[in-house]
């Protein structure tokens, strides 16, 4: 038996969220998906609130998954402590409420999914996620094992691919938003993208307004991050899993930019 589980990028304002209303359920329909995670921590430009987490819940997404943004819109914070169905990094303090880890029923059998954030270039201190990983990987009894890995470094995000390589499933980056041509089978059966790309504005520097973000590079004075309208697109990765071993079989990017799709 197969699962396949769709990664889907970034979520970016409400342009990103009206698009994966609009879409998700279509694309599951169309791609057989069994189990799909959305990240969806900037679905407020930047931050979640509880009403996004259920619409993203309500069109189709089975988990989500958060990053540096978690904590913006403070309302989350009981949310991510009420609902499995919602991770926030699980490097972040243990102080901070919500999970970072959580197990599911699927079809398949039962499918763990792991958030983890990175340090590179991040401005962040959380725990190691490399160590972190070792540790909470010996504690699961399932062979079907996620990750979604916000980071911001390449190499941080290819490198823990080959340190988890054959422990785990699938294994995609997010955060930078730009989709990398990288998705791959990693030579112990792990599948493995460097970044999943977003859900958003097509006309923007990573969900940003274009003027905005040139004004800031220019030298000018930051402001809170608009996200524009606009066409939208939507980026994934489609990972077949065999769930008997646990290891990746084959790897699809879908995107789908408004009325216009696209897949390799």
């Amino acid at each position: 038996m197969e699962l396949r589980v769709l990664a889907v990028g970034d979520v970016c304002g409400a342009p990103g969220l009206r698009l994966l209303q609009r879409e998700l359920r279509r694309l599951r329909r169309e791609h057989a998906v069994d189990f799909c995670v959305v990240n969806g921590e900037n679905a407020s430009g930047v931050g979640l609130t509880p009403k996004q987490a259920e619409a993203m819940l309500d069109a189709g997404a089975d988990v989500i998954t958060l990053g540096n943004h978690s904590y913006n819109r403070r309302e989350i914070a009981s949310y991510l402590d009420e609902s499995r169905f919602i991770l926030r990094p699980a490097n972040d303090s243990p102080l901070f409420p919500g999970r970072g880890l959580g197990v599911y029923d699927t079809r398949a059998g039962r499918v763990a999914v792991l958030n983890l954030i990175g340090r590179c270039g991040m401005n962040f201190g959380p725990d190691n996620p490399f160590l972190l990983a070792e540790r909470l990987l010996k504690e699961l009894d399932t062979r079907l094992i996620l990750v979604d890995f916000h980071a911001e470094a390449t190499s941080e995000k290819l490198a823990l691919g080959y340190h988890l390589d054959g422990k785990v499933s699938a294994l995609w980056g997010t955060h930078t938003h730009v989709p990398t041509a990288d998705d791959q089978i990693l030579p112990g059966g792990t599948g493995y993208v460097t970044d999943l790309g977003m859900t958003g504005p097509i006309h923007s520097v990573i969900g940003v307004r274009v003027e905005q973000s040139i004004a800031t590079f220019r030298g000018g004075l930051n402001s809170r991050y608009e996200v524009p309208e606009g066409p939208c697109k939507l980026e994934s990765v489609l990972f077949t899993l065999d769930a008997k071993t646990g290891i990746c079989t084959h790897t699809e990017r879908i995107c789908y930019y408004d009325q216009n799709p696209a897949r390799r």
